[in-house]
């Protein structure tokens, strides 16, 4: 059973607090090295990365040399730096390593030591492979059962709500709210035909790097061209003609600020959801509204579906900004509904 990044991250420290080394698999481009490094930084702890797939025997265990007459090893500079202060050690791509490598990790995961050198004891060990339930799509060795007793195995697959929570501010917004309104396009789930660009989490990132040398992101062949290369060509042009409607979507400021409701009276539930997720990726809930705000949020609220209006009272209630709670139950719609009846509908279902 797989679980999302939230969940390995609310019982990961049950692992970390007992130092057994953890594996990460999953597809590729899902966020399993950031997964990690964000986790060595929640510690505070430096990484210490090594890439599997291109160790040797000797990068693993160092060079020989003779000292009062037997032979010993001179460890390489990753190990001696995780025998003699505290890091996260991080194996990457252990699956494609050589067996030769991997029987090495196998001692190291196993006993903490290896040619004579011996973790530190507070150092942790995390490694990440594309094999698992989705292994028989990677050019990967699999796991014996004894070699994987040695990991606390985690098969991550992180929700969509992860990405956007974690690109919120490091994404362009255009690009944000193009995953936030068509979820289906950050990644490709099925089976890969050979050679075919697809999307993956990390795609759009790159993408959204390369997108920030335009003066504008306007919908042209350059953006279609682009995104061709990053993401491949049903998102790319999925992107494209989102870009050439975007400057007629609506704004938070549109309603939140002018009131103009008269925008939304053809929307659906999924294009409210889309708007709240906007909302709350600005962080408006956690900071005091001003009554413009609460007004036309009251507004807002009391003209939507049932199951949207109890989204949204959820979402106020979970912000960190209590006067807004406060506010909002209290005021009173232009047609004299008060917010807090309204709820009290709501939950009764009516």
């Amino acid at each position: 059973m797989s679980v999302d990044f939230a969940t390995f991250n609310s019982i990961i420290n049950h692992v970390i607090t007992a130092k057994y080394p953890v594996l990460l698999r999953g597809r590729h481009g899902i966020g399993k090295s950031e997964l990690v490094y964000q986790t060595a930084k929640e510690l505070g702890l430096p990484i210490v990365e090594r890439r599997a797939s291109q160790m040797t025997e000797g990068d693993l265990l160092g060079l020989p040399k003779v000292e009062k007459g037997v032979t010993t090893w001179l460890p390489p500079e990753w190990l001696h730096t995780a025998c003699n202060k505290a890091v996260v050690l991080f194996l990457d791509e252990v699956d494609r390593a050589t067996m030769e490598v991997r029987q090495g990790i196998f001692e190291l995961c196993d006993s903490r030591k290896i040619a004579g050198q011996v973790l530190h004891p507070d150092t942790l060990i995390f490694a990440a492979v594309n094999g698992g339930d989705h292994g028989a799509q990677y050019q990967v060795g699999e796991f014996d059962p004894a070699e994987l007793d040695r990991y606390t195995v985690f098969d991550v697959e992180p929700s969509v709500e992860d990405w956007l929570d974690y690109a919120k501010g490091k994404v362009d917004t255009c690009l944000w709210d193009f995953i936030n309104q068509n979820h289906q396009h950050l990644e490709h789930k099925d089976e890969y035909e050979p050679n075919k660009v697809y999307p993956s989490r990390r795609s759009w990132f790159r993408l959204d790097s390369a997108l920030r040398g335009l003066s504008t992101l306007e919908h042209s062949p350059i953006l279609y061209h682009l995104s061709n290369s990053f993401v491949g060509m049903e998102a790319a042009v999925a992107f494209n003609d989102f870009i050439k409607s975007y400057k007629f979507q609506v704004t938070i400021e549109d309603i939140l600020d002018e009131g103009k409701f008269e925008l939304i009276k053809d929307w659906k539930n999924n294009d409210h959801l889309a708007l709240l997720e906007k909302i709350k990726s600005k962080g408006i809930f956690d900071t005091p509204m001003n009554d413009t705000r609460l007004q036309n949020l009251a507004e807002y609220f009391i003209i939507l579906p049932s199951e949207i209006g109890m989204t949204i009272w959820t979402a106020i209630g979970k912000g960190k900004c209590p006067e807004n709670i406060s506010g909002f139950h209290g005021t009173i719609t232009e047609d004299g509904t008060r917010v807090n009846m309204h709820i009290v509908k709501l939950m009764n279902g009516k």
